[in-house]
């Protein structure tokens, strides 16, 4: 009965459409016009059909927005804004393009997307990114390559929020951020193949000189090419930021809702069924086909839903919820999509990024728990990620604190890197003239 309403509604959109066929246009490019058009139309008339369950759904959204994703990512949002407006970004553009470049095949400006999008999770890497492109200092192709493996989840959500949280079991949380991360580089350098032909782009500042004067010089550059006075720069990022997560939280809201609906109607128990099948083939539980279709949605929903499951073990619910922490869920796609919608980059190698994460998270996972278990276990987390994440003030100062030092370790490891790729290829250089004038 619950499904009746909505269906009969599109039985007869479909059967007046059918009646008026002659009159309507051939071209296949307009299929995907009314497909969208039945869709909404369903979901509202199903929204209208269970007011509660859609009214509960949009309050669950909005809490997850405003108690963990507004005041988690603003202090982000906004340092990386500022950071950009300051030129700092193009110095270090300059100065990480040895290790970037050779690695990813994406300029040195990217080392800082991806130091942020490691650390600080959905969806600054995809923020970072259009706003790359849209300062010229990466090309399409590029952007879209740095894009497919920088949206990643943060190590709190990862450890804090689902291994301690959901599961109740803090030495998973290891395992999983190592699994996540591993596969996200994996990624970034299968990547680097995507269209390598395509022209890349050429540093901002001449090559003459040292590494360091030269990204020294393009701080310079940048900062008198902006000219925004320091307050102006801080004022148009916080503004920024907060669009940026005002729309963040809208589709949060959306998709929560859908999710419910869908759940009502029955279409997340039928998709599960064709999930069971590859399952098997997988060896893996057909217990987790419902979890995993959750997850395909919505991301906290699917990671929830598999650490309820009792008809499957502990090693196979942390590989199927490290590929639904990969695949990160159609919310953070649509999020995404909607970020970039203003620039020139494609969703399609963003998608299929995202699929092949899903599916080297889950290889890696299962390594982990096998060949690489005696390693994991000598490890030790720090006592802070084994929190799980609240809204109190002082859980958010310690959150802000910790994923700020992460940046920096991950962007100095990357700075001993270029350090040492500068220095070979001076030696190089030193020995191939001193050689030749031999």
């Amino acid at each position: 009965m619950r499904l009746f309403i909505p269906a009969a509604i599109v039985i007869l959109l479909i059967y007046l459409l059918y009646r008026q066929r002659e009159e309507l246009p051939r071209q296949k490019k307009d299929i995907p016009v009314y497909l969208i058009a039945f869709c909404a139309i369903f979901i509202t008339v199903s929204m209208v059909r269970f007011p509660e369950d859609a009214f509960e759904a949009a309050v669950a959204g909005l809490h997850i927005w405003w108690d963990i994703v507004f005041p988690g990512l603003l202090p982000f949002f906004v340092i990386s804004q500022i950071l950009i407006g300051l030129g700092v970004v193009h110095m270090m553009g300059v100065f990480l393009e040895p290790v970037m470049r050779p690695l990813f095949n994406v300029p040195g400006a990217g080392s800082f997307v991806m130091a942020m999008g490691l650390a600080s999770g959905f969806p600054i890497g995809a923020v970072l990114t259009a706003e790359l492109r849209a300062q010229e200092l990466c090309n399409r192709v590029e952007a879209e390559r740095l894009l497919s493996f920088t949206n990643t989840a943060d190590p709190l959500f990862m450890i804090g929020a689902v291994a301690v949280g959901m599961f109740g079991y803090p030495q998973a949380g290891l395992t999983i951020m190592l699994a996540h991360y591993l596969s996200s580089l994996t990624i970034g350098f299968l990547m680097r193949f995507y269209r390598q032909k395509e022209a890349f782009t050429p540093e901002q500042t001449p090559r003459r000189g040292f590494l360091i004067g030269r990204a020294l010089r393009a701080l310079v550059e940048a900062r008198e090419k902006d000219g925004r006075p320091l307050g102006q720069l801080m004022g148009e990022a916080i503004q920024k930021s907060v669009e940026t997560l005002l729309l963040v939280g809208g589709f949060i809201i959306l998709l929560a809702v859908v999710i419910r609906i869908l759940d009502l109607l029955g279409a997340v128990a039928l998709l599960g069924r064709g999930v069971t099948a590859l399952l098997k083939l997988a060896g893996l539980s057909p217990a987790l086909a419902a979890p995993l279709v959750s997850g395909i949605f919505e991301i906290d929903l699917g990671c929830q839903a598999t650490a309820a499951v009792t008809g499957a073990a502990m090693g196979e619910k942390l590989i199927a919820v490290g590929m639904i922490i990969a695949w990160s869920g159609l919310s953070v796609h649509f999020q995404v999509a909607s970020i970039i919608a203003k620039t020139d980059l494609r969703l399609a190698p963003y998608l299929v990024a995202r699929v092949l994460h899903a599916l080297i998270a889950g290889v890696y996972t299962a390594l982990l728990l096998g060949p690489g278990k005696n390693l994991l276990g000598r490890a030790v987390l720090p006592v802070f990620l084994n929190t799980v994440p609240s809204s109190s003030l002082s859980f958010w100062c310690s959150r802000t604190l910790f994923m700020l030092n992460q940046t920096l370790i991950f962007l100095g490891l990357l700075t001993v890197f270029a350090v040492g790729c500068y220095i070979v290829r001076t030696l190089r250089a030193v020995f191939f003239y001193s050689g030749r004038s031999g």
